[in-house]
């Protein structure tokens, strides 16, 4: 007999991340006919809003979701649903990753001017230390400040004859596409890993979520998003420089920067298949994880030498 009660999904209260649940939602109670609700948790990001707080200095990524995964660890929800970009490339004990939804667009974009637009010395509002060394590595000119808050708190901070940098996938949620001023290339700016997908967690011991969840897992974007976390997984949980990683086409693209000596590496990782077309993704996890180390190499050397970009 099929099970009725209600999935508890947990999530982050603001309007970006209740959107993004409040599809899953929908989705979920299309394929299994199982009513769902949503369990509100703020975390310490969202209770750390000021500009002048960077993410990095308060825990960096992964301070968007611990709270909600302790929400489905202590049963007050049964899955947690998160941007996948805001988890760690560590799977929390006790929980697993029963499903990504299909990834929309990955692009990084700017909004209040293109880049060819920007000034010299013009001021880019972004919170994200990988977005500043991407733009600084083609525009040394630009001077950059922290951009924090919500979607439209941010857009309603763009400098005077500046920009800011956010997710296409934000905006796309929102329905707030119309702000854009440039799309940014995939392939220069790198988007970070698992940008533009949502992950969804269940307990390990939970089979019955995992059933349901399996109803609406995208397996291509499981795929992707599984390459770009086992390259994210070799810098390992120490690694602070700015880094990127994501496929796009038959390959994946890697940015790995150290911003103090003005240096960083684009690397491309040809991904590998079976003579019948059908993807290996075992092989496909172990170049992923060589690349990194190459990228790594790659950037160590440059360092040592003294070459920048």
């Amino acid at each position: 007999m099929p099970d009725t009660a209600p999935l508890r999904i947990a999530t982050r209260s603001s309007q970006q991340a209740s959107t993004q649940a409040g599809a899953v939602a929908s989705a979920l109670t299309a394929a299994t006919g199982r009513p769902v609700e949503l369990v509100f948790v703020d975390t310490v990001g969202d209770r750390t809003q000021a500009d002048n707080v960077p993410l990095h200095s308060i825990g960096g990524q992964g301070v968007f979701v611990k709270e909600v995964q302790n929400a489905v660890l202590d049963g007050r929800a049964d899955l947690a649903v998160h941007s996948a970009k805001d988890l760690t490339s560590d799977t929390t004990p006790g929980l697993r990753l029963a499903a990504f939804t299909e990834r929309r667009d990955a692009h990084d974009v700017l909004v209040g001017a293109t880049l060819d637009e920007l000034p010299l010395g013009a001021l880019v509002a972004t919170g994200s230390v990988r977005r500043r060394a991407q733009l600084a590595a083609v525009r040394p000119d630009l001077e950059f400040a922290e951009l924090r808050g919500n979607i439209g708190t941010r857009l309603s901070k763009v400098p005077d004859g500046g920009a800011i940098v956010m997710a296409k996938a934000a905006l796309l949620i929102l329905e707030l596409t119309e702000h854009i001023a440039e799309e940014l290339s995939l392939s220069e700016f790198v988007p970070a890993v698992g940008q533009g997908c949502v992950a969804i967690e269940c307990r390990v011991d939970d089979d019955d979520t995992r059933r349901a969840l399996a109803t609406i897992d995208h397996a291509p974007t499981r795929r992707a998003v599984e390459i770009e976390r086992a390259f994210l997984s070799e810098l390992g949980s120490g690694c602070s420089l700015p880094v990127a990683g994501h496929v796009r086409g038959s390959g994946l693209d890697i940015f790995v920067a150290d911003p103090e000596r003005s240096t960083s590496v684009r690397h491309r990782v040809e991904l590998r298949s079976h003579p019948d077309g059908h993807e290996s993704v075992d092989a496909d996890l172990a170049a992923a994880r060589q690349g990194a180390r190459d990228a790594m190499a790659s950037l160590a050397g440059q360092v040592a030498s003294g070459d920048g970009a």
